[in-house]
C-alpha cells in the first residue's frame, strides 16, 4: 500500500490503515499521534461512562492510550479498528475499577480493624461534565447498582453507546448470541429490582 506523506496524508487514511502504519512505526511515529487525536474524545467518552467520574476517566484513559501504544501492533484488522480500540478501553476500565473496588475494601477492613482513615482532600473539578451528562450518569448508576462490573460495563456500550451485538462481542471476547442471552438475564434482573416488566435485547 502507498502511505501519502504528511498531516494532510494521514488524514485522508481510513482508522484501518493508519493503524496498520502507526503498528510499523517506532516510538515517536506520526501515524499514532494521528490516530489517538482522532480518538481521543471517544476514548475519554467510554472511560467517563464506565468509571463515573472525571478524575478517574482521566487516569483511566491515560492508561488506555498508553496501551494501545504498547499494543499497537496487535490488531489484526479482522475487525474496524474502533471496535478493537473500545475492547482495549473496557479492559482497562475493568481493570482499574476492580484495583479500586479492592484497595477501598482493604482499606475499609484496616479502618474497622483500628486503624485512623487518612484525611481526605476534595478538589472540584475544574471542569465538570454538562448537567444533562450529569444527570444520565446518575441514573445510570442508580439502575445499574448491584450488577457486576462486566455486566454493567456491557450494558453502557450496548444501551449508552449504541454498539451492535457483534462488535461487544470482539470487544468483550465472546459471541454475539452469548452476549444476547446475557443481556437478556440483565434485563431481567433490572426489571425485578425495579417492579418492571423486562423485554428481550
Amino acid at each position: 500500500m502507498n502511505v501519502p506523506a504528511g498531516n494532510e496524508g494521514l488524514a485522508s487514511l481510513s482508522d484501518e490503515e493508519l493503524a496498520a502504519q502507526a503498528a510499523r512505526e517506532g516510538s515517536d511515529g506520526v501515524a499514532f499521534t494521528a490516530l489517538m487525536d482522532r480518538f481521543r474524545d471517544r476514548v475519554w467518552r467510554v472511560c467517563w461512562r464506565l468509571m463515573g467520574s472525571q478524575h478517574d476517566a482521566e487516569d483511566a484513559a491515560q492508561e488506555v492510550f498508553v496501551r494501545l501504544f504498547f499494543e499497537r501492533g496487535r490488531f489484526a484488522g479482522r475487525s474496524r479498528y474502533s471496535t478493537w480500540l473500545h475492547g482495549v478501553a473496557i479492559r482497562t476500565c475493568l481493570s482499574l475499577r476492580r484495583s479500586r473496588s479492592r484497595r477501598r475494601r482493604r482499606e475499609t477492613t484496616e479502618i474497622s480493624a483500628g486503624g485512623d482513615p487518612l484525611p481526605v482532600t476534595v478538589v472540584p473539578d475544574p471542569q465538570p461534565p454538562p448537567a444533562a451528562a450529569i444527570d444520565a450518569a446518575l441514573d445510570a448508576e442508580k439502575l445499574l447498582a448491584g450488577l457486576d462490573e462486566e455486566d454493567r460495563a456491557l450494558v453502557l456500550m450496548k444501551f449508552a453507546e449504541s454498539h451492535e451485538y457483534e462488535e461487544l462481542a470482539e470487544m468483550f471476547d465472546t459471541t454475539a448470541g452469548a452476549l444476547r442471552m446475557r443481556v437478556s438475564r440483565i434485563r431481567e434482573k433490572l426489571a425485578a429490582r425495579s417492579g418492571t416488566p423486562g423485554r428481550g435485547g
